[in-house]
């Protein structure tokens, strides 16, 4: 009965983050992982794990998801959600959803309370009223940048996907004591996108996927491209043919990269608790915790390290 020791990676989304805001993406994923983590060492499963994670960068007005999610063409936040439990690989997601604050606690009721696994717009606000879910007025979630962000999209000699290189997709994977893993990934998705339009985060198999026989990853980056090579369970692949995380996740993105353009990050966990967090952006905030160790970055090959003690004693401080 060898317990595992847990261990939890998460991202605050690929591309390019301003330098102003850097302090924050880190600091925000940072206090994200060390939630995660708090839940994990009490014993807690790695599904509550990357739930409460996810819900911390949804509540972090830094990220694309939940409060500070971008605009779309109307000037309206929709968002996507998925989470997934390896144990028995059911999965909850819900996308398009506007005036709720989590969208990551509403996808853990679609997997619990509903025999589906995927709810959209209208239906998903119904079904959040039904599971009494406080609706979160509009203005709550749009943050000045977003609209200011928003409305420069919209100016004629706008180019949107220079801005859509800082996208703040967030996501988290944990294996806990028990040997499950879980991931979880929540998105404002693309600025100025069409009305409707959903990307990976939603999608099984895209915008996470977990599996106890492998392990677990969650993706951030271009959600059309992603989609097209279904990055995440192609990660899961590679490692089920031997693959180390590191490995697995560099393929899948080198695959992505020559086969369609597509640039993102992932973050990944393998069944014995070996972690990655790998991307073909320039930047990717993530952080991780494993052996009461803290690790995190930005940059490529960037890498601070900090025991978990010295971290929370500072959690208030800088990063």
């Amino acid at each position: 009965f060898g317990r595992m020791k847990p261990v939890i990676v998460v991202h605050g989304g690929a591309g390019r983050i301003f330098k102003e805001r850097e302090e924050g993406s880190r600091a925000g994923v940072v206090r994200a992982a060390l939630q995660g983590y708090g839940i994990l060492k009490q014993g807690g499963t790695a599904l509550d794990a990357v739930e409460e994670a996810v819900r911390s960068m949804e509540d972090d007005p830094h990220f694309n998801a939940g409060c500070g999610s971008v605009l779309n063409e109307k000037g309206e936040v929709e968002m996507d959600a998925i989470i997934m439990d390896g144990k028995n690989l059911d999965s909850g997601a819900v996308s398009a959803v506007k005036c709720i604050a989590n969208p990551i606690k509403l996808a853990r009721l679609v997997m619990e309370k509903t025999k589906h696994m995927l709810l959209t717009d209208h239906g998903a606000y119904l079904f959040a009223q039904a599971m009494g879910i406080p609706e979160t007025p509009v203005e709550k979630l749009i943050t000045e940048r977003s609209r200011e962000r928003w409305k420069k999209n919209l100016e004629p000699d706008s180019n949107p996907e220079e801005f859509q290189k800082d996208l703040g997709t967030v996501g988290a994977v944990a294996v806990d004591s028990e040997g499950n893993v879980a991931c979880a990934t929540s998105t404002g998705g693309l600025s100025n996108k069409l009305i409707g339009r959903v990307g990976d985060t939603a999608c099984i198999g895209s915008g996470g996927y977990a599996d106890n026989y492998s392990g677990a990853t969650s993706t951030t980056g271009h959600g059309e491209s992603i989609m097209k090579v279904v990055l995440a369970r192609l990660i899961l692949y590679h490692m089920e043919q031997g693959m180390s995380p590191e490995m697995a996740a560099d393929t899948a993105l080198d695959y992505m990269k020559t086969r369609v353009g597509g640039l993102g990050g992932v973050i990944v966990v393998n069944k014995s608790g070996e972690w990655a967090a790998r991307f073909s952006t320039k930047q990717m905030s993530w952080a991780t915790v494993k052996d009461e160790q803290l690790h995190y970055g930005i940059y490529a090959g960037e890498r601070h390290t900090k025991s978990v003690n010295e971290a929370l004693a500072s959690e208030s401080g800088e990063f």
